[in-house]
């Protein structure tokens, strides 16, 4: 077991007793876009096949992670769907004592033809990336995606029993901030939880650099036109959004306000790469490596040593970018 450099910026801070519950998992560095924000036109450089755990190895880490109190797993990838039979990955993880909840964020490219057997499988909920309403702007700014196949998914995905399901808007200026007040009228009339999150530059300054976030109070400014937010109150543990209403709406309005407010105090996560890393923190400099102790049959408890590690390394504060893109660090 050690701790490895990425290429993200080192910061210092002590674990300070915070309850870690919750594992996002990424499952795989692949993802059918390329999203103008995470990446360059040609894509990042694939890992290979045989660095990339396995189903088995995923479900051992999680397990090791229980006895330390992790009863929450996130799917991420870059894309989990691209990835073959994830939702046996999501029974094998639903199915372990102690998992309380298995949730996926996804692009929604391929919700429509999985969304059926994620929830057959036990997958609780799901979270859907949109960063436009409109469908060109969203083809350009995912380089070929296609909305109207996402809301076909979407619609697919609530008839699984998927309720309700988040929206997540990573919110750019002079890209789709004209478009804030357009998603927050989505919950008026639906069950939708729309996040609005500040864009986070990750990757090389020539890819990050040339985005800007707009912080959230400009973004509840915004929606101001619609009426008054009311605050909804935080539930322990729920993760990092600020949750509000619009009077009679029915669905939800979040904020999770990355770059201006700092929430690392009460960040509850840790991370699981698809090449076996464990990440106290998405700008976090250390990693603890645990594929080469899943790989030489190392015993459980090792497993949850490593586990720990990550958990006691965690930063109480963060650096402002991160060289590593999105997909190679998990969502």
């Amino acid at each position: 077991m050690q701790h490895r450099p990425n290429d993200c910026n080192q910061n210092s801070g002590q674990n300070r007793k915070r309850v870690i519950n919750y594992l996002r998992v990424s499952v795989t560095d692949l993802c059918d876009y390329r999203c103008t924000y995470c990446m360059p036109p040609e894509g990042v450089e694939r890992l290979p096949h045989s660095e990339i755990l396995t189903f088995e190895e995923i479900r051992t880490v999680v397990g090791a992670g229980i006895p330390l109190g992790i009863n929450r797993v996130r799917l991420t990838g870059g894309e989990p769907l691209v990835r073959r039979d994830v939702p046996q990955l999501v029974r094998m993880l639903s199915s372990l004592p102690g998992i309380e909840e298995v949730y996926m964020t996804t692009n929604g490219s391929l919700l429509g033809e999985f969304a059926h057997a994620l929830r057959q499988n036990g997958l609780k909920r799901v979270n859907v990336s949109l960063d436009s309403l409109k469908a060109e702007r969203y083809r350009e700014i995912t380089r070929g995606g296609r909305l109207e196949k996402v809301w076909r998914g979407i619609e697919i995905a609530r008839k699984a029993g998927f309720e309700p399901i988040k929206l997540n808007v990573v919110v750019i200026k002079g890209v789709n901030d004209d478009e804030i007040v357009d998603f927050a009228k989505l919950t008026l009339e639906n069950s939708y939880e729309v996040r609005f999150i500040e864009y986070m530059p990750f990757g090389p300054p020539a890819v990050s650099g040339k985005f800007e976030y707009i912080p959230a109070d400009e973004m509840k400014r915004h929606i101001g036109v619609l009426g008054p937010l009311e605050k909804l109150p935080g539930v322990s543990l729920s993760g990092p959004a600020e949750r509000y209403k619009l009077a009679g709406a029915r669905g939800v309005i979040g904020f999770i306000p990355a770059m201006s407010h700092s929430f690392c105090p009460t960040c509850n996560r840790i991370r699981l790469t698809a090449d076996g890393r464990l990440l106290s923190c998405l700008f976090s400099g250390r990693a603890v490596e645990v594929k080469s102790l899943l790989r030489t049959g190392a015993p459980a408890e090792r497993i949850s040593d490593a586990i720990r590690l990550a958990i006691d390394s965690k930063p109480s504060g963060r650096e402002a970018r991160c060289e590593s893109f999105m997909s190679s660090i998990g969502g």
